[in-house]
């Protein structure tokens, strides 16, 4: 794993350019995910396709699925491969396009570019150029490629929404997408994108699988269609990475899908409409596990919330008669839904601290509503319900996405390989 401290967009990259420069470097130390033939194999890949490759680009080959079974790419066409990496997909698109064919090769990893470079020096291949860049930032010119590849790269970058409207800028009118990428079933729980170390072994980064379809279709690509699922961490050799993974559904996918001709973009309202829809909203809140906090805050304005605004209206001049007993118990059902969320979420960590603490909590908040008032018990009901709350997300982040000790390598350098 790559160890860096804080959290940026760019500390982001620097992970993933260590990440991926040290496998550059030497892609048999052991790492925690699966490199090299094997991995490629497992992916789909035809044996007698690697067998036309070099060994030194295929002992790099770092992708996530097989974007060939599209079988978008004909001779003479103009490809990009965002992430080509040491060039086990540049190459194989290099022999589809032909010698009156072109591709460009882009990668952020220096290492891994001049790996590629001394292949193309050494194999007299000159139709194939590389890019130093970033899939955020493409320079090439617009409409000027028929076919876009990538394997295991998209799900790495930190504005997908940037980098998917680059794609679509630099492909012709009905030029196609063929792609591999990790997506994940289960939104990563807060906290979890903080962690560059995750982003660069491809789980945190992902995209909620419905999510990732859906913002290709709002920059104005048609047709997305996925044409193979794989359980790409299954291979790996990390148990906590398998474990990880697993919690959130993390797979591989490969996906083609094409720019229209006339392709629009999504108007705002419905982008925001799509964004907004319960389905989505309450999948995300709910892989979350956001459940409890919903609760929490909507028990605690029931409460303040209420009395504010009828405080505010007489004010105002308006009499207002407000019936306290059914005031009460929303305060009360609202606190009881943080318990019962809290609850829901039991098995996702196992520790029983944030339901008792819940629990507890709403127990004095029902105290005073029912029994006998008090504001201090009152405040401290809520305190101790938003305590819970907050120890039950902690725990669902330490439980998915915190790799134990005992799997960590040194510091900017890659754990030991196990089976």
């Amino acid at each position: 794993m790559v160890a860096i401290l804080g959290f940026s967009k760019e500390q982001v990259k620097e992970a993933v350019k260590a990440m991926y420069g040290s496998v550059a470097d030497d892609p048999h130390q052991g790492f925690h995910f699966p490199v090299g033939r094997r991995a490629a194999l497992a992916l789909g890949y035809p044996k007698e396709e690697l067998d036309r490759l070099p060994p030194a680009v295929l002992d790099r080959f770092l992708g996530v699925g097989y974007p060939f079974r599209a079988g978008v790419i004909g001779p003479g066409d103009t490809v990009l491969d965002i992430g080509s990496g040491s060039g086990t997909d540049t190459l194989i698109a290099s022999r589809m396009v032909g010698e009156t064919g072109k591709v460009w090769a882009l990668d952020m990893t220096p290492d891994m570019l001049t790996r590629l470079r001394e292949t193309l020096e050494e194999g007299g291949i000159d139709h194939v150029e590389t890019i130093e860049a970033d899939a955020e930032n493409i320079p090439l010119p617009d409409n000027s490629v028929d076919v876009v590849t990538s394997n295991g790269v998209l799900n790495l970058v930190p504005d997908k929404r940037k980098a998917f409207a680059e794609i679509f800028r630099v492909l012709k009118p009905e030029g196609r997408v063929q792609l591999a990428d990790i997506v994940i079933k289960r939104p990563v729980p807060l906290g979890g994108r903080s962690d560059p170390k995750l982003w660069a072994e491809c789980v945190v980064g992902a995209s909620v699988d419905e999510d990732y379809l859906e913002l290709f279709r709002e920059t104005g690509f048609a047709d997305a269609e996925v044409l193979a699922e794989f359980d790409y961490f299954a291979e790996s050799p990390s148990a906590d990475t398998r474990r990880i993974a697993s919690g959130l559904g993390a797979r591989s996918i490969d996906v083609v899908m094409r720019r229209p001709a006339e392709a629009k973009r999504r108007a705002v309202a419905r982008r925001l409409a799509s964004r907004l829809h319960p389905r989505r909203l309450t999948s995300a809140i709910g892989g979350r596990g956001l459940w409890g906090a919903v609760a929490a805050v909507a028990s605690i304005i029931a409460c303040y919330g209420t009395l504010a605004f009828v405080g505010l209206l007489s004010l105002l001049g308006f009499a207002v008669v407000l019936p306290e007993g059914a005031w009460a118990a929303t305060i009360v059902a609202a606190a009881a839904l943080a318990v019962v969320a809290t609850a829901f979420n039991l098995p996702r960590h196992g520790q029983p601290w944030p339901l008792m603490a819940t629990g507890l909590g709403a127990l004095l908040v029902a105290y005073v509503m029912f029994w006998a008032y008090n504001p201090l018990i009152e405040g401290l009901g809520f305190a101790v319900i938003l305590i819970g709350v907050g120890l039950d997300l902690y725990e669902i982040y330490r439980a998915e996405c915190t790799p134990s000790a005992r799997d960590e390598g040194p510091v900017g350098r890659p754990g030991p390989e196990r089976g």
